[in-house]
């Protein structure tokens, strides 16, 4: 079992101002091992239940109000999106005075798949999405076999890299064969699986309906559809521009990223550090690394991520409003400041773009742009 005491911290932070917290994140990311932390850490009394059990299924469905009434402490229900009618009972004991228990729910969905949360438990929970393991809980050195493998634990740990690949391959078959259509999704499997494929060659691209949709011969309303449900289920980031006030005309459409960079060369067949470094994809898959690290690390959410691109070619990798910080991501040993970046300096008014690289040393590039090795930048990228 590996640590996770920054998400553990923030869970058990939250569980003080809020009556319900949410974990979410895709299957086998951790979400019971993380919730079996929190317990551990917090002490005192926790109740489990598995909603994928018969028994606690029927429980809840009979008389959830009754069921959970008098339970006191923690109380833990897993794969919460099972039973979505849940919601307006949490609320009304989350609503009890004083309050006798503390919700710790997990669901392999999204806040919009679980809008029925939100609009039940508004003001009353709080939304803590999981990632795959961070170089901050692996340790920095490790980059290169988190990069390949990506961040499920299951295929972290696993004994080859074969291996690893064997397990992304199955995730993949049981997230399309059974986890989606468990959501409610209806679009069939093989559909879903040529759609992620295409989508991987997509990878660290500007997302463009119309184009995509006529690779794959459907409708723009139907390509947009299937994003969506990806990106709902937590596989899929659509990372937003950010608009400057500025003369330039500006992209407006999101970059579409596949939030694991196992899953990602599981769909592109890339089971080998040497395939990565000779494929295509390879800048790109490094660029989503390296993105959802510092997300990750920073502990931020999705709607506080940005990326700025103007139509002059000028673009920023990763923007945070308020810091005034770029981020530039750069697979080379050598960074250098392009009239790109110059560009956005000027454009955007930052104080500062920060080039994270592949090389092994951080130090200042020019005034205001400053280069950080990416195995440092866990402790060194503060914005």
């Amino acid at each position: 079992m590996i640590p996770r005491p920054q998400h553990v911290e923030s869970i058990l932070h939250r569980l003080q101002d809020y009556p319900v917290v949410a974990i979410l994140g895709p299957r086998q990311i951790g979400k019971t091992t993380l919730a079996g932390m929190v317990a551990n850490a917090r002490g005192g009394v926790v109740h489990r239940l598995d909603l994928e059990r018969a028994a606690d299924l029927n429980r809840l469905s009979e008389d959830p109000e009754l069921a959970l009434g008098s339970l006191d402490g923690l109380v833990v229900i897993d794969e919460v999106q099972r039973q979505p009618n849940l919601f307006p009972t949490l609320r009304v004991l989350a609503d009890r005075r004083p309050l006798p228990a503390r919700f710790l729910v997990l669901g392999s969905a999204s806040p919009d798949l679980l809008r029925q949360s939100s609009e039940s438990l508004a003001g009353r929970i709080h939304y803590h999405r999981l990632g795959g393991l961070s170089l901050g809980e692996i340790g920095p050195d490790r980059i290169d076999r988190r990069w390949l493998r990506g961040g499920f634990p299951s295929s972290w740990q696993a004994r080859t890299s074969s291996d690893a690949f064997l397990w992304l391959e199955n995730f993949v078959r049981t997230f399309l064969e059974r986890d989606l259509p468990q959501l409610g999704v209806q679009v069939p499997g093989p559909t879903l699986r040529r759609f992620w494929a295409m989508l991987a060659h997509w990878h660290g691209q500007t997302w463009n309906s119309s184009e995509f949709a006529r690779s794959f011969g459907v409708a723009d309303t139907t390509v947009r559809r299937y994003l969506d449900i990806l990106s709902g289920a937590l596989v899929v980031r659509q990372l937003q521009p950010w608009h400057a006030n500025i003369a330039k005309r500006q992209v407006k459409a999101p970059k579409v990223y596949l939030r694991d960079t196992g899953v990602l060369h599981a769909l592109l067949y890339i089971d080998s550090r040497e395939l990565l470094e000779s494929h295509p994809k390879c800048g790109a898959s490094w660029e989503g690394l390296i993105l959802e690290t510092i997300i990750d690390q920073l502990g931020l959410s999705d709607d506080r991520v940005y990326f700025w691109k103007a139509h002059t070619g000028a673009e920023i990798d990763l923007l945070i409003p308020g810091s005034r910080v770029g981020i530039e991501i750069k697979r080379t040993t050598a960074p250098k400041v392009t009239p790109s970046i110059r560009s956005a300096l000027h454009d955007l008014n930052l104080d500062e773009v920060v080039i994270v690289h592949a090389g092994p040393d951080s130090y200042p590039l020019a005034k205001r742009v400053r280069a950080v090795a990416a195995r440092r930048m866990v402790e060194e990228l503060e914005v």
